[in-house]
Parts: C-alpha cells; sequence; structure tokens
C-alpha cells in the first residue's frame, strides 16, 4: 500500500463527516438502513450512537475520529481485500482501522448478515 507520509497525512486530515454520507449512499443502494451502517461503525469504535452523532457534527478528522474510538477486540478478525489492499497487512495502524471500517461498510452493501459482518459478536 502506498504508505508515503503524504498518503497517511491525506487520511490522517479526512474528515469522518465528509465520508459518512458516502458510506450511508453505498448502503442505503442495496437496501440496507443508516441503523445498519451505525451499528457496525458502533461495533468497529465502541462508540454508542450518540457519540458517533458528536464526531459528525465535530466534523472529527479521521484521526480524531480513531484516537476516540476503543476498537473492538475482534477487529483483527476483519480480513480481506480493500482498494486493492489486504486490510491485516497495512501496516500504518490509523490507515488500517480506516480500511477496516471501509471493509465492514462494503460487507454490509454486499448483503453480508450482520452476524458475520460483526465477527460473530
Amino acid at each position: 500500500m502506498n504508505n508515503s507520509a503524504t498518503q497517511q497525512d491525506r487520511i490522517r486530515k479526512m474528515i469522518f463527516a465528509s465520508v459518512y454520507p458516502l458510506y450511508l449512499n453505498k448502503v442505503e443502494k442495496k437496501s440496507r438502513s443508516k441503523k445498519e451502517l451505525d451499528q457496525v461503525i458502533c461495533w468497529l469504535t465502541g462508540f454508542d450512537e450518540k457519540q458517533l452523532q458528536q464526531m459528525i457534527n465535530e466534523r472529527a478528522s479521521f484521526e480524531a475520529f480513531f484516537n476516540q474510538a476503543s476498537l473492538h477486540p475482534n477487529a483483527y478478525r476483519i480480513t480481506g481485500v480493500i482498494c486493492g489492499y489486504r486490510v491485516e497487512e497495512i501496516e500504518d495502524p490509523l490507515t488500517q482501522k480506516v480500511r477496516y471500517l471501509d471493509k465492514l461498510v462494503d460487507e454490509l452493501a454486499k448483503g453480508k448478515v450482520m452476524e458475520n459482518i460483526l465477527r460473530g459478536s
């Protein structure tokens, strides 16, 4: 994966609130709901719905978003390819967390069963 300082800096500064509508649009196109999207995000981050909305309202960067998150203990079980890279092989911790989230959103949009998306927990 492009682990250049420029790429990592771009990810760190990206605003979660600007990406969230894209996630929502992606899952709604496939007949999934905002509630399901929020459930997936909250599972990964440990946020409750109020905290998630606060991060959106604050326009937190991905860096701030994941700095305040408590990554789920089973997040390491998120494997596979996203954006052409194996998520389990991404070296930069923040980039890996963002790609974990991307992978979960993809799985939701592809119609996977919620129990499988949440890694059985």
